[in-house]
């Protein structure tokens, strides 16, 4: 037996013949064809009104539309728009509302799709997303993608004298890179230690400390005279939050072992301790297994990095919608026929201003976020 087909036309003029027969209830019929009793009492209304032609289904746009304008007002808009290209939709309804007391002015964004439908908006170039330095997100995939640095608490060596070891690792090969045992935690001990590594092996992509002295200060942005100079070499600095070791957990470990094996007893003096580090980073990179590389040594998967130390630091390169200003040696820059100031850290260093909102500036360091300026009181925010 084929199948039986109908039309939905052809099923209404049944419901209504069956329903004037007074046979069945609504209730019923509405049942017996599968609609509710909302809709079956629309068709009888329907029909009541304008017979057969009632049934036909009928086009489902809205009678009005709330947010579309009408001629008077989108003539406003475009002649306002002419007159300031600039203006975006907001200063141009502002604008016009005690110009035109007599329009019926619509939302913003009712304004902005009618200046896009009429060319009147020209698309800008996507905006670059600056990196921003803080604290540490996601492990080290290869050797030298993370360096992670920090003093091991200072001791006495036998002669009385203070020690600061200075360890730097690689995060992803627990390579011990160096350990270097110092007078100080000062930026002229720490500096000259690391620019030798980074000459003599290169440069990793990003370094992680904690936040005190000489990785990072108590002004803005943590600046300090050690990270402007890692971000003049391109390596994003890393601080992990305060109170917070276990986010450099694998360099606080190895801390543990360090103590455990070069600092009891400690050394006659300085030389005699660095010594006892030298053996220590020797055994712990070439001889020692490790668990997190599946019992392999560090020397076994670390290598060189790619970059290598520049003969020369290059200047930042900004956008060209950038304004640009140079901090003086009292770590202020001028803004607006004021001085402000940023870091001592800068002195002599260029740095970019980009308005990003109606007032609000964005103060960048090569493409380092360092705060935003707001013209209106002129305070630096972090």
């Amino acid at each position: 037996m084929p199948w039986m087909e109908t039309e939905p036309m052809t099923e209404r003029l049944k419901f209504i013949h069956e329903s004037q027969s007074g046979l069945y209830t609504t209730l019923e019929l509405c049942e017996r064809y599968g609609i509710s009793r909302k809709t079956g009492y629309k068709w009888r209304v329907r029909f009541e009104e304008f017979g057969q032609a009632g049934l036909q289904d009928r086009p489902h746009t809205p009678h009005r539309c709330p947010h579309s304008l009408s001629l008077h007002v989108a003539e406003a808009l475009i002649e306002a728009r002419k007159k300031h290209p600039h203006w975006g939709p907001r200063k141009l309804l502002d604008w016009l509302r005690p110009r035109r007391p007599e329009l019926a002015l619509p939302a913003p964004s009712t304004a902005g799709s009618l200046l896009q439908r009429e060319g009147l908006v020209h698309s800008r170039r996507r905006r670059r997303h600056w990196r921003h330095p803080g604290p540490p997100s996601g492990v080290a995939a290869v050797p030298n993608d993370l360096w992670t640095a920090d003093f091991k608490g200072q001791f006495r060596t036998r002669d009385g004298e203070l020690c600061y070891p200075l360890t730097i690792a690689d995060q992803f090969s627990r390579y011990l890179l160096r350990c270097q045992a110092l007078r100080s935690v000062r930026t002229v001990e720490t500096r000259p230690v690391m620019e030798r590594l980074f000459r003599e092996l290169g440069l990793p992509r990003a370094i992680r400390t904690d936040n005190g002295v000489p990785f990072a200060s108590t002004g803005i942005h943590g600046l300090c005279a050690l990270n402007v100079w890692w971000m003049q070499l391109g390596i994003a600095h890393q601080r992990i939050q305060p109170s917070h070791p276990e986010q450099n957990g694998a360099h606080e470990r190895m801390h543990r072992t360090l103590k455990a094996q070069t600092t009891r007893p400690p050394a006659a003096n300085r030389r005699g301790q660095q010594r006892c580090f030298d053996r220590f980073r020797s055994e712990y990179n070439d001889e020692r297994p490790h668990e997190a590389l599946g019992g392999r040594a560090p020397g076994s998967v670390w290598k060189p990095p790619v970059r290598t130390y520049p003969s020369r630091i290059l200047e930042p390169e900004y956008p060209g919608h950038f304004q640009l200003r140079l901090v003086s040696n009292a770590g202020t820059f001028r803004f607006q026929c004021k001085q402000l100031f940023l870091s001592d850290a800068l002195k002599q260093k260029w740095i970019g201003l980009e308005e990003v909102d109606d007032g609000i500036w964005a103060i960048y360091f090569y493409d380092v976020l360092l705060a935003r300026l707001d013209e209106r009181d002129r305070k630096l925010h972090a």
